[in-house]
């Protein structure tokens, strides 16, 4: 029986879930890839709360780029979402890329949000 890659993809997220935990002083950073959008959000495993999503599809970012796609679109979003977390007071995160492969977009946001001041 041969998995499928979203099934491979589950797994991986599971194993990389195992080590993973975000605090409220240092927040989950995680990060969903679909076909035409991208979205990152900040969770706090502690108390289950969402502290604060963003994606290419949000009114911040939506003409931005010309693409929603794109690895401009992801560095695009990773700097907005640091932004915004330097304005509510968090500085270091724990980077989840959620089972992707971390290339492409996925890496397109850790750099966007490293070039904007965030800690991994």
């Amino acid at each position: 029986m041969s998995l499928t890659r979203r099934e491979k993809r589950i797994i991986r997220r599971k194993r990389v879930r195992n080590k993973v935990l975000g605090s409220t002083e240092r927040p989950r950073l995680c990060v969903y890839r679909s076909l035409k959008h991208i979205s990152a959000q900040l969770i706090d495993d502690s108390k289950g709360h969402t502290l604060l999503a963003l994606s290419t599809l949000s009114p911040e970012l939506k003409g931005k780029t010309k693409k929603s796609k794109s690895k401009d679109a992801a560095k695009t979003l990773g700097k907005a979402l640091a932004e915004k977390c330097m304005e509510k007071g968090i500085k270091q995160v724990v980077f989840d890329r959620n089972g992707f492969l971390f290339h492409g977009r996925v890496k397109a946001v850790a750099e966007g949000a490293r070039e904007a001041g965030l800690k991994f």
